[in-house]
């Protein structure tokens, strides 16, 4: 499926071009313990978590994702799943309006 997506150049640098990927193969959450992201407790504010999906390239896709897929737990795109309610609810409301 192609689409316009965040790449890695060789330089590190991310630029946007016409590219055929996965935005989870190249999330910085690859290859990090899967536990950083599925706090135990609802009330744990998931500080690690939270700065990996901060130097993400394609947080704003994963957090997408969860909404969508409706997500029940976890850190996604940086939100814990009772920030991710919050915000689906903000949504609602303003697109209600």
């Amino acid at each position: 499926m192609a689409s316009t997506a965040l790449t890695h150049t060789s330089i590190g640098m991310i630029s946007t071009e016409k590219v055929a990927v996965n935005w989870r193969e190249i999330g910085m959450c690859k290859g990090t313990d899967p536990d950083v992201f599925f706090p135990l407790d609802e009330e744990d504010p998931a500080d690690e978590a939270k700065s990996v999906c901060s130097q993400c390239p394609v947080s704003d896709g994963c957090l997408e994702h969860a909404i969508k897929a409706r997500e029940p737990a976890g850190v996604w795109g940086g939100l814990t799943t009772r920030e991710r309610r919050r915000l689906v609810r903000r949504r609602t409301r303003r697109d209600n309006r």
